[in-house]
């Protein structure tokens, strides 16, 4: 999933410093403080959403050079030039104008489209549970992740894997929207998808659709014959994460834990916000991440002073975290704060506003970048780990079998026994 800024988290505003909130106020204003074109009362409500497009994308985008290159202000010309005559028209005449960009983040979403992402930043969602990014260029689809518990993640999609067709329509065809458009449904029908992997090459593979339970947040008490740990697994960044979070630390700690392992694996991303609030719950001090605006100015996000776990704690990463997740395992393992055990990370380092057009359609910009506390620009490459974990990767992360988390408690285990041989000083 891409990575959106969202201002709501009740949280992040009591918790987060000036910094954090000036930048989330900035992007969330992208689309709020513009004025219409001089020239627009005399547009129809289909093109007025061709220009309200071309505006926020001209006041926003994070290269104002990549928009001089490809002479933006000709493509809003050109767009307008079309014949648009309903919504449609508008949409196509939208993606026309986007194309040329080559910024398969910045990109229309369609009223179902939107609506669709808005409530899987909310917890709810209905299809086959596949997280899907671009692949080596625009014309091509990967997966993510599959979501925990869907019809997708029972049939073993791995992280990855290329989307070839959906119900036979080429990939190339639909595009990375109409993909994830094409793979939702009704709850009890089929879709059947074409896929390429390392693993079994192509092949098809049919999937009943059916309502996720996105359960973003879960935790369990791990046993060890002299130490008790916590699990907290986090699948995406919704709107209720953060006080998730919170309550499930707190529950932890009451049991006594003496350690945590923090599972990000196949977590896709999801509200930046929330990823901030839960960096700052993990950090006393210390920058959580920089950011890069349009004007090249990099703010740099710190993390207050108390933090609601500061005990020992290791993080479990793979193919799958992306975004809003790396945001977090990178902020943990620059400033000290855990070590990371699994795969490299996807390597999601630009962020989007979502922004609701006029109609109920909604637009994604690229607005700023964004690099790790210690400089890294992960964009493309991800976040390795201290310790690669061996694959074949545990199909059901967090449950029975699971080596990875085996092997994450095994190292936990042998962190505090070298904590506790450390003489006080």
């Amino acid at each position: 999933m891409y990575p959106t800024v969202n201002g709501n988290s009740e949280r992040l505003r009591r918790r987060a410093s000036a910094c954090l909130r000036s930048l989330i106020a900035l992007l969330m204003c992208c689309g709020l403080v513009l004025q219409p074109l001089g020239s627009a009362q005399a547009l129809s409500d289909a093109q007025q959403l061709v220009v309200e497009s071309w505006r926020l994308v001209n006041q926003g985008y994070l290269s104002p050079e990549r928009l001089d290159e490809i002479r933006w202000r000709r493509q809003r010309q050109k767009a307008l030039e079309r014949s648009i005559s309903s919504s449609e028209d508008a949409y196509q005449a939208i993606e026309a104008m986007l194309a040329p960009l080559e910024d398969p983040f910045t990109r229309l979403l369609r009223p179902d489209d939107y609506a669709a992402l808005k409530d899987s930043t909310t917890g709810n969602l209905s299809g086959v549970g596949l997280q899907l990014g671009p692949g080596s260029d625009s014309s091509r689809v990967v997966v993510i992740s599959a979501l925990d518990g869907s019809p997708a993640a029972d049939a073993g999609v791995n992280s990855g894997a290329e989307i070839l067709s959906v119900n036979g329509v080429a990939v190339a065809d639909l595009g990375l929207e109409g993909t994830a458009n094409a793979l939702r449904g009704d709850v009890g029908t089929t879709v059947l998808l074409m896929l390429s992997d390392g693993v079994d090459g192509e092949h098809e593979l049919s999937l009943e659709r059916r309502s996720v339970d996105l359960r973003p947040v879960r935790t369990r008490r791990l046993r060890s014959d002299s130490h008790t740990y916590g699990y907290l697994r986090i699948t995406q960044f919704t709107e209720s994460v953060p006080e998730q979070v919170g309550q499930a630390l707190a529950e932890l700690q009451d049991k006594n834990i003496e350690g945590l392992v923090l599972d990000l694996r196949n977590n896709s991303g999801g509200l930046v916000s929330s990823g901030l609030a839960v960096a700052d719950d993990f950090l006393a001090g210390g920058t959580i991440v920089e950011t890069r605006n349009r004007e090249g100015i990099n703010d740099s996000i710190q993390a207050g002073f108390d933090s609601l776990y500061d005990g020992p704690m290791l993080t479990l990463v793979n193919g799958g975290t992306a975004s809003a997740s790396e945001i977090l395992a990178g902020a943990l393992q620059d400033n000290g704060r855990s070590t990371l055990l699994g795969g490299r990370t996807f390597g999601k380092g630009l962020i989007q506003t979502l922004t609701n057009l006029s109609d109920g359609s909604g637009l994604a910009v690229t607005v700023a970048g964004y690099v790790t506390p210690d400089g890294r620009d992960i964009q493309g490459t991800g976040i390795e780990p201290e310790r690669v974990l061996d694959g074949p990767e545990p199909l059901n992360p967090g449950g029975d079998g699971d080596r990875w988390l085996n092997e994450a408690q095994q190292s936990l285990e042998a962190l505090l026994e070298r904590t506790a041989d450390v003489p006080a000083g």
